[in-house]
């Protein structure tokens, strides 16, 4: 590909320092898009986020803009620093959550992605790129209503009648984690730099449902996880 049509294909990336966001950031590299990347400092209970999320970006030689904010009327565990993280969630009943979710756990952070989305569209603007890369995944998660495949469609249409010319992409909405650890591993992804318990300790915790979900798509795709090494 003529460099300077790579260098016209521009796109912002979510990077959250997790497994999903990294899959995503070499995804959206290997279809030669320029990336920025996007990190969010919204005063969650720890920093390993924000290191993982510098070492992926130094990695893969990209662009990281940190952006700090404050959510503090939500009562979330991941913010709330007082609040227990739960740590007893049946993979079994988040796995495949059906569209009416009625118990959303304590991890969740309400409007969190709109507001990221709505930060990652003002970049996008501003440096000309025609994609947002986000790694939201709806088959092995904690049912979060924003990360299902029709609230990023209804986003695409609301980026569509402004005209902004931008589309969400979710290139992992679907694919469970198994299958996301294996896209990961073709894509060079360095997951010993990745990090994805919902607590800050030295080791993952192990029994959070992201540690949990972890857990079982590296058992699954037969490769030990370097986090846990």
């Amino acid at each position: 590909m003529d460099n300077n049509v790579k260098k016209s294909r521009k796109a912002v990336v979510l990077l959250s320092g997790g497994l999903d966001s990294s899959t995503v950031l070499y995804y959206a590299i290997k279809k030669r898009y320029e990336c920025i990347c996007l990190f969010f400092d919204y005063a969650q209970r720890h920093k390993k986020e924000v290191k993982s999320a510098r070492q992926l970006a130094k990695s893969a030689g990209v662009k990281l803009q940190i952006v700090k904010i404050s959510l503090p009327w939500t009562k979330s565990s991941l913010i709330n620093k007082w609040q227990k993280i739960p740590a007893k969630n049946d993979i079994e009943k988040t796995s495949n959550v059906p569209t009416q979710f009625k118990e959303l756990p304590s991890t969740y952070v309400p409007g969190r992605n709109t507001i990221f989305i709505s930060f990652a569209q003002s970049l996008a603007e501003s440096v000309g790129a025609q994609k947002i890369f986000i790694g939201a995944n709806a088959v092995d998660y904690s049912g979060y209503p924003d990360c299902r495949p029709k609230y990023y469609k209804a986003l695409n249409g609301v980026l569509k009648e402004i005209g902004a010319g931008i589309k969400i992409e979710v290139p992992l909405i679907n694919l469970n984690k198994t299958q996301i650890i294996k896209l990961g591993q073709k894509l060079g992804v360095p997951f010993e730099k990745t990090w994805s318990c919902y607590k800050g300790g030295a080791k993952p915790c192990g029994v959070c449902d992201s540690c949990r979900f972890r857990a079982v798509g590296f058992s699954n795709a037969g490769a030990i996880d370097p986090v846990r090494n």
